[in-house]
């Protein structure tokens, strides 16, 4: 049981020395993601279009 007891103390100490990042700081990372992750998804769709065609016209 003493175990169990000093797992919750050392998780709570823990947890008591990490800094949170602001609200802002949050959603301006968030908005990073989204963004880097469309550039991302566009890029392999055109990319993906481009070598579709090409294999299209091999097959022709």
């Amino acid at each position: 049981m003493n175990k169990i007891l000093n797992y919750f103390k050392g998780a709570k100490e823990e947890l008591s020395k990490v800094v949170w990042p602001t609200r802002q700081t949050t959603i301006n990372h968030t908005l990073m993601v989204i963004g880097v992750s469309i550039t991302v998804a566009i890029f392999l769709g055109v990319v993906d279009l481009g070598l579709s065609k090409v294999v299209e016209s091999l097959i022709k």
